[in-house]
């Protein structure tokens, strides 16, 4: 039996020690995989959702409106040229002198009122003249006559021939055709010395007088043109001309009522009807003339002044109307972009109509559920995917192109992000 050594013991192995052991290695290694499998499995969460994020992020975020349906109407705004219903320059019609004028510029005058008196010492001169020359062809005219009575009665008892007799008579004649051009040039004279009276031809205002007293005053005779003494106009009725653009042309009628607005009290109306139209449109503007009559009685209106005649159009005009900065201006015509249900954008073609500042009309083109997109790109295409963002408040047309750029850039720079914590995975 050989011989122990010291310190070594003659105790057998505990078969309980190594089985506690081999469990703890194996808990050991199950910990070890558990937490390795917890590690792999974050990753790909994590790998999952950046995906899922950069997805989201690539699509550009929009705001969107809904058509705004018009129930009350088409109330189309055009400028108009508002005039006196009567509108007349007053002209001298004989040559003379200004002796004398009664009515001032803003002067009511009623028809047949005298506003003038002209001194005509030629025209004067020349009916004296004429009235001599009267008197001499009438004189003249006496004695032809009783000669080629007298001779006539001589001529059937045949004391003289029937040569001289017709001599007599045709002398008679002549000095008759003398006679009746005589009485015409006094009458012409004196018509043209009536002349002398300047009269008001309607009920009106004076609203010029561009002569005093001792002007000269020209007909025109002198080859000249006239110069105009007085202007006057009938102010209490007025005409308003208002040019329709060619899209309305059809919707504005006779008997048609409308009313018109100053910019200077644009609270105030004045209320009026179409009287006439041009019936044809003005191949150069494209537009109908039309008339609207005014009532003006009591003086608010007045003649030359600038205005705006609304007509009512009905509901059928433009039945929708979008924000100014939701519209697309493409080579091939004015365009909206909607979203669709698949949250892609969908292009659609619209016809417009009035522009009303920050809204516009659309005649035709929208169904009125479309979800219009404020703000599009210039850039925008078919089928581009897209995110719905609520509208900002206050969002309108100011503003379009910094809210576009924001909407554009916002995305990009996420993405990057993305990609950078993706590969420092």
């Amino acid at each position: 039996m050989e011989g122990k050594r010291p310190g070594e013991s003659n105790a057998a192995p505990d078969p309980a020690k190594g089985k506690r052991a081999r469990w703890v290695i194996v808990a050991v290694v199950v910990v070890i995989v558990l937490l390795a499998a917890q590690g792999i499995w974050s990753r790909h969460d994590a790998h999952a959702a950046l995906e899922r994020d950069a997805e989201h992020a690539s699509q550009t975020s929009v705001e969107v409106v809904r058509p705004q349906k018009s129930n009350a109407g088409l109330d189309l705004v055009l400028p108009g040229n508002v005039q006196a219903f009567l509108d007349t320059p007053i002209y001298a019609r004989t040559n003379g002198y200004l002796k004398k004028w009664y009515a001032d510029i803003g002067a009511h005058v009623k028809n047949g009122q005298l506003l003038a008196d002209i001194d005509t010492p030629e025209v004067d001169d020349q009916l004296r003249a004429a009235r001599a020359d009267l008197a001499n062809a009438n004189a003249n005219y006496a004695l032809a006559k009783s000669t080629a009575d007298r001779w006539t009665d001589m001529l059937k008892s045949k004391s003289v021939s029937k040569q001289e007799t017709d001599e007599k008579v045709g002398d008679m004649l002549a000095k008759k055709g003398t006679l009746d051009a005589a009485r015409f040039n006094v009458a012409r004279l004196e018509k043209t010395q009536s002349f002398q009276k300047v009269y008001a031809p309607f009920d009106g205002i004076v609203t010029a007088r561009n002569v005093d007293v001792g002007a000269l005053i020209d007909a025109g005779s002198s080859g000249g043109p006239a110069k105009e003494l007085f202007h006057v106009a009938q102010a209490d009725r007025l005409r308003v001309y208002v040019n329709v653009p060619q899209a309305y042309a059809q919707q504005v009628r006779a008997q048609q009522t409308a009313f018109l607005t100053l910019t200077e009290t644009p609270s105030k109306h004045y209320p009026g009807t179409v009287a006439r139209t041009s019936g044809a449109v003005d191949p150069q503007q494209r537009t109908m003339l039309v008339e609207v009559d005014v009532d003006n009685r009591n003086g608010d209106l007045l003649p030359g002044a600038y205005a705006q005649v609304h007509f009512a159009l009905g509901a059928g005009a433009a039945p929708f109307t979008l924000p100014g900065n939701a519209l697309l201006f493409r080579p091939d015509g004015v365009k909206v972009a909607t979203v669709d249900t698949q949250h892609k954008v969908k292009l659609l073609p619209v016809s417009l109509g009035t522009d009303f500042g920050t809204r516009v009309a659309i005649a035709s083109g929208l169904q009125g559920d479309e979800q219009v997109i404020l703000n599009p790109q210039d850039s925008i295409i078919d089928g581009a995917p897209v995110r719905i963002v609520p509208a900002k408040a206050g969002a309108g047309a100011e503003g379009a192109s910094a809210s576009g750029a924001a909407a554009a850039s916002a995305p990009i720079a996420h993405v990057a992000s993305l990609q950078s914590a993706r590969m420092s995975l």
